[in-house]
């Protein structure tokens, strides 16, 4: 599972690996919790959940609970692209709660840790060929 944190400071975005003991910890979160950033090794930061995806691309709707996936009458948002004025469609969505088919969480960073932000965020060094 990744976690993909961004400053809105800074306007910076950087994705984190959660290890396998840890994502025991974030199944059962929702969209707009805040969570402990210390599963993605960020700790004293807290993170906002916006937003995740499954396995298969499926987006995560705020408005439908629960782990499960739907196909869903949208007009526009997540999952949606809004063709013409009017236009609907059914889309395959998952629900607003983690679960173990989570893949990607989308995160903004609501309280800084011990750590600069630039630090989170500089460039990972390439190693000597």
């Amino acid at each position: 599972m990744q976690i993909v944190f961004s400053d809105p400071k800074l306007g910076k975005t950087a994705q984190l690996e959660v290890q396998k003991e840890a994502e025991a910890r974030l199944i059962g979160s929702k969209i707009g919790d805040v969570i402990d950033g210390s599963p993605a090794g960020l700790d004293g930061f807290k993170l906002k959940i916006t937003g995740m995806s499954d396995s298969s691309g499926a987006p995560s709707r705020s408005e439908i609970d629960g782990i499960g996936k739907s196909r869903s009458l949208l007009r526009f948002g997540t999952g949606m692209r809004v063709r013409s004025k009017g236009y609907r469609a059914k889309k395959l969505v998952r629900g607003n709660t983690i679960s173990a088919d989570t893949v990607q969480i989308n995160t903004v960073i609501a309280e800084y840790g011990q750590k600069s932000a630039e630090e989170l965020f500089k460039p990972k060094e390439k190693p000597a060929e």
